[in-house]
């Protein structure tokens, strides 16, 4: 008997845990977005289009699909590509300021 109280008592947990649990992704999600979205729009700021028009795109396409794959409730690949889009913009932001010098 014991044993089945327990039972139930760890499935309620589980089962009250799960919407939470599941929920994380789109937090994660909305983190990355706003950081790749600062770093895109200051690397816009510092000219990094002319300067560094490889990295400064590369950034900004996948900010744009980072936000298609939010849009589609994939938070884990939008995540991903928001990942990738602020390293690039960093990237682009350093090239940029490096030829300003």
């Amino acid at each position: 008997m014991l044993a089945a109280s327990r039972c139930l008592l760890l499935t309620l947990a589980v089962g009250a845990l799960a919407p939470a649990v599941s929920g994380c992704g789109s937090v994660y999600y909305a983190a990355q977005i706003n950081a790749a979205q600062t770093r895109v729009e200051h690397a816009r700021s510092v000219g990094a289009a002319q300067y560094a028009p490889y990295e400064y795109y590369f950034a900004e396409e996948h900010l744009k699909k980072a936000k298609t794959e939010a849009g589609e409730a994939s938070y884990s690949d939008a995540a991903t590509f928001a990942e990738v889009a602020e390293e690039y913009a960093q990237k682009a932001i350093d090239i940029a300021k490096a030829q300003k010098k």
